[in-house]
């Protein structure tokens, strides 16, 4: 707590010397004031194409800082990381989408040039380092599932075999590490398994769609019913879930939200309803939340109680679950509960306010920008998961008219009352 308030009056003190700095901490302020309960303004067709290539050109500024082909994150007094090799890899499927929309092969050559790097700093063993490339660290199980992400990207978009090549490498590490019960705890960050590693199965997946190589398929269930079987309550909430130790009581909302996606498409692509119906009951009850707040906390504890201020990596990624399963089950009220979550992150984005070109576009970790979750900071990822969420709403359109001021009080046929007072204690199976 004392480092916490150090901390935070550092970095107080040091935006106050920055007359811009200070005009954003004040805006910030009043904006966030309006946080619960307010209407929240709808945006333009217009509006949100200009809010998906501001975020992309940011992305862009992202790499261009940094003296190698990763993807750094910007903060406020800090000024920019070095970058990190997990993200990078799963920007890179984002920067690619965006050569489908817009056309633009600078886009197309930044995303294959960020490829490259990734395979050249590939350790040995086949995994990739957590954190900063400045930092050395391990190879981690989870952010070498998020590379592979890119990787099976790369590969998609040229047939250049060198990425799926590389991809095969790290998967056949994955595999290896694996705790036979199903989790990984060797090579996890802080050693300890975690269920968003339903993260790293939907890649494995992807690549047993791709090669044929059933190993990989049996390790991605192994995790999937370790966590379902094993981690998920009767209410949908998961235990294991936070990226610490501490405060594993009450995880974030940015790793709910991988585990969510995780879970949703594995089913898809496994065509097995368990992991469907796994994802789709932590997704309706906070659909809820957002339906009755227009605002998510930062943090959840197993009865669902939110703490904190708005995270707002977690919120993009909760609503791309909520695009996802619109289409699968074609389902207005998924649809227009992301529509209205896509509006409040432009609000959140106020893209055109400020003169730095470092913020210009940049999404922050939390809103308001001293929140709990990467204060002061505007986290490449962050950005990432809200080109993908806007990406995602244009393919859904053409089946959904965006009408987000309107939201029926059923959630896939479960009446809101039975939410209300959510049980704790029981195991989902």
């Amino acid at each position: 707590m004392l480092n916490s308030l150090k901390l935070y009056t550092k970095y107080f003190s040091l935006a106050l010397i920055s007359m811009q700095k200070l005009k954003y901490l004040l805006n910030d302020f009043k904006r966030s004031k309006r946080k619960k309960f307010f209407v929240i303004p709808v945006k333009s067709p217009v509006q949100k194409k200009e809010a998906l290539q501001s975020a992309i050109n940011w992305l862009l500024r992202a790499q261009q800082m940094m003296p190698d082909d990763g993807f750094g994150s910007f903060h406020l007094i800090n000024g920019w990381s070095s970058s990190y090799p997990e993200t990078s890899g799963y920007i890179i499927p984002t920067l690619l989408e965006s050569v489908e929309v817009s056309g633009e092969d600078v886009v197309r050559g930044k995303a294959l040039q960020s490829a490259e790097w990734l395979i050249s700093i590939q350790k040995e063993s086949g995994g990739w380092q957590g954190g900063r490339i400045n930092e050395s660290k391990p190879e981690i199980v989870f952010n070498t599932g998020q590379v592979i992400r890119g990787l099976l990207a790369a590969y998609s978009y040229t047939d250049e075999s060198k990425y799926l090549d590389s991809a095969r490498k790290a998967a056949n590490w994955l595999c290896d590490v694996q705790h036979e019960n199903g989790y990984w705890k060797k090579n996890a960050l802080m050693e300890q398994p975690r269920v968003y590693d339903s993260y790293v199965d939907a890649p494995l997946l992807h690549l047993w769609k791709i090669t044929n190589e059933t190993r990989y398929k049996k390790h991605a269930i192994r995790n999937l019913n370790w966590i379902v079987d094993l981690k998920q309550l009767e209410n949908g909430w998961f235990e294991d879930c936070d990226n610490t130790v501490k405060r594993n009581d009450k995880p974030i909302l940015h790793t709910i939200s991988y585990t969510i996606d995780g879970l949703l498409d594995c089913g898809m692509l496994l065509e097995d309803e368990k992991y469907i119906r796994a994802a789709c009951k932590p997704a309706d009850i906070l659909l809820h939340k957002f339906v009755g707040d227009s605002y998510l906390n930062s943090r959840f504890n197993r009865q669902w109680h939110g703490s904190e201020y708005m995270m707002v990596t977690g919120s993009a990624q909760i609503a791309i679950v909520w695009l996802k399963l619109a289409n699968l089950k074609n389902s207005r009220e998924y649809y227009d509960a992301a529509c209205r979550m896509i509006d409040l992150l432009i609000y959140v984005q106020d893209r055109d306010r400020f003169d730095l070109p470092d913020l210009k576009g940049a999404m922050p970790g939390s809103f308001p920008i001293w929140g709990r979750y990467e204060p002061f900071a505007f986290p490449n990822w962050a950005s990432k998961y809200f080109c993908d969420l806007l990406y995602l709403r244009t393919k859904n359109q053409e089946n959904f008219s965006c009408q987000s001021s309107v939201i029926a009080n059923r959630v896939s046929g479960v009446l809101i009352s039975r939410r209300k007072n959510l049980p704790g204690g029981k195991r989902w199976n």
